[in-house]
């Protein structure tokens, strides 16, 4: 019996926690869901809603607008988490040495990601101002035309693109730079004495021994990705048109501007699918990599006995 006891004493501690954060995290969850089967707008109770099934999701089937916008939101993680990978991965290769001021040069790299969003939004939409822009006033000071930053549709997208590309290029950077410091230096110094170039080093012993790191780092990346807000909402509030309209402004409009809360549901919850979908994936690859790990390090074990 005291063996018994003794076995469910940590259980008993922790279920409190467990029991907080699953009502913090299950109830709203389960509201949502709910919601989503319901005719809501907010002027009534949640139980005045009257209850239509699955047509909220039947109807976004159809809806041309949730479909754009769907498409922009994949189109803008896909190219922000690829460029911001390239250019995270290859500073950290970069600055991965003793040089003079390296400290202050780091952190000056990860100060984007310390900003909020909104005010991050708003220093972009200025610097695109088509008269009083910086980016425009460099274009007329070398003889070219100015650009239509946020008033064309390709334009805006690729305005929306850099913002998020200088914001948050620093965490890849960060994780990455952790990811080569903690690399064991005996591969590179067996490699540099077989003859290994500066570039084959990178090729055949940096990046791969990184590349556990960095998938986690891009799911990551591509997760967060997927449900920006704040920034486009300042800069742009989706357009001009749906042109940079992502699925989590397409869900606050559909809330807050044409007050159907129950489709907005609906919406949420495809997304909240979607970055489920994405996040199983993550931590199945990463228990992927720790049972690989584990086999290896077996496998050494018995050779070496």
């Amino acid at each position: 019996m005291l063996a018994n006891a003794n076995r469910l004493t940590p259980y008993l501690f922790l279920a409190p926690a467990v029991a907080v954060m699953g009502i913090a995290l299950l109830y709203p969850i389960g509201y949502m869901i709910y919601a989503s089967f319901l005719d809501w707008n907010p002027s009534q109770r949640i139980g005045e809603a009257e209850w239509v099934g699955v047509r909220n999701y039947v109807n976004l089937l159809g809806d041309a607008a949730f479909r754009e916008s769907f498409w922009v939101t994949i189109k803008f993680a896909a190219i922000v988490v690829s460029v911001e990978m390239v250019l995270g991965v290859g500073l950290a290769l970069l600055l991965d040495r003793e040089l003079r001021g390296m400290t202050i040069l780091r952190t000056v790299f990860i100060l984007p990601m310390m900003i909020a969003p909104i005010v991050v939004g708003l220093v972009w939409r200025y610097m695109y101002h088509p008269t009083v822009g910086t980016f425009n006033k460099w274009l007329d000071g070398m003889g070219l035309s100015s650009a239509p930053w946020l008033s064309d549709g390709n334009w805006a997208f690729a305005s929306i693109v850099i913002a998020d590309v200088w914001q948050w290029t620093p965490f890849i950077f960060i994780l990455s730079l952790a990811a080569l410091q903690s690399m064991p230096k005996s591969a590179m110094e067996a490699a540099r004495i077989d003859g290994a170039s500066g570039w084959q080093l990178i090729w055949h012993i940096k990046l791969p021994l990184m590349l556990p790191v960095l998938i986690v780092t891009a799911l990551l990346r591509l997760i967060d990705a997927f449900k920006v807000l704040e920034v486009i909402l300042v800069m742009t509030n989706g357009g001009p048109g749906l042109s940079t309209e992502i699925l989590a402004l397409r869900i606050s409009r559909t809330a807050s501007e044409f007050r159907e809360l129950g489709y907005a549901a609906a919406m949420s919850n495809l997304l909240l699918i979607l970055l489920l979908i994405l996040t199983i994936v993550m931590f199945g690859y990463t228990k992927l990599t720790e049972a690989r790990a584990a086999r290896l390090a077996q496998a050494r074990e018995v050779e070496v006995t």
